[in-house]
């Protein structure tokens, strides 16, 4: 079968004839029909423990054997994976699909989504309160908002150093405010974005030293919520900074699937009821290597992938 492989770590993914898999007992056989690929995948998905050659991890949708239409994660069993023409995946990771939800949605709200929704619900928003999200940009971030908004935040303010991507966020109403960071006082910039009060929650998708100048535009009471660390993962913190305020960090990941399988049906109705918005970028299956080099770059959209 073809399959986008990656012979090592670093290596730029090779469209190439790749072993079936083949029936194991608890695990479904999938056609799979489209792919999609995450910042998880380029980041940290080949760094340790990883048999070479593999198929790139990601998520998707396809057909089981059964001809049930199915969506499934980053959980296929080694070596295969989503970009492929056929995957193997555990039972429990694999949910069926309502008719009314499309490919792209599916997988949109697999990791992403239930990646947002956990640590926002967790915050427990205020109606009203000032809610900041650094790292917007992203297909996670562009789902925070929109989701920010319906837990009740009466303003949404998004920051991130790609100042288009702002920009877009401001063109679809996603934000009330943008913030260009790596500027000379990224702190005062935030607290002026939050009309000179500070915020009430910050959902932190990056780290680093945005995270550090963000805890100092939070109000007392303020709850920040890490869960991300694209711009580092040590900072030196004065503790100072986090008086009065509570910092968590959380994982979504490492739930039990029927629990996720539960999150992920919640989004697919919240989808239906609020109409959520995500760019998409859609290319060929041919052009693995290049939807690979769009993911490193940063892309500010979803990438997916027709296999059929």
């Amino acid at each position: 079968m073809r399959a986008a492989v990656i012979s090592g770590n670093g290596a730029t993914p090779v469209l190439q004839d790749f072993p079936e898999p083949t029936a194991q007992d608890g695990s479904v056989l999938i056609e799979v029909d489209t792919a999609g690929l995450g910042g998880w995948d380029v980041l940290g998905a080949y760094r340790l423990g990883v048999e070479y050659p593999c198929v790139i991890r990601g998520e998707g949708v396809g057909r089981a054997e059964d001809g049930r239409r199915v969506y499934f994660g980053e959980r296929s069993l080694a070596p295969w994976g989503a970009w492929a023409e056929r995957t193997i995946v555990p039972s429990a990771e694999v949910w069926d699909v309502p008719d009314d939800i499309d490919d792209r949605t599916a997988i949109t709200m697999g990791i992403a989504g239930t990646g947002i929704l956990i640590p926002l619900e967790a915050a427990r928003i205020q109606p009203g309160e000032r809610v900041l999200i650094l790292g917007a940009t992203g297909v996670l971030g562009q789902i925070g908002l929109q989701l920010a908004r319906n837990l009740g935040a009466g303003q949404v303010v998004a920051a991130a150093r790609n100042q288009a991507g702002l920009d877009r966020l401001m063109e679809r109403g996603l934000a009330d405010a943008v913030v260009a960071m790596g500027g000379e006082n990224d702190t005062e910039a935030l607290r002026v974005a939050s009309g000179g009060e500070g915020f009430d929650v910050v959902l932190d998708l990056v780290f680093g030293k945005p995270f550090l100048s963000a805890v100092k535009a939070t109000k007392w009471g303020a709850r920040l919520i890490t869960i991300g660390t694209g711009a580092g993962r040590v900072v030196e913190l004065n503790i100072g900074d986090l008086l009065f305020r509570t910092l968590t960090c959380i994982g979504t990941g490492q739930r039990p699937p029927a629990d996720r399988e539960a999150i992920w049906r919640r989004l697919l109705a919240m989808q239906k009821e609020q109409a959520l918005e995500v760019d998409y970028l859609e290319f060929e299956f041919s052009n693995a290597a290049e939807a690979w080099a769009a993911q490193v770059s940063g892309p500010h959209a979803k990438i997916t992938a027709k296999l059929r």
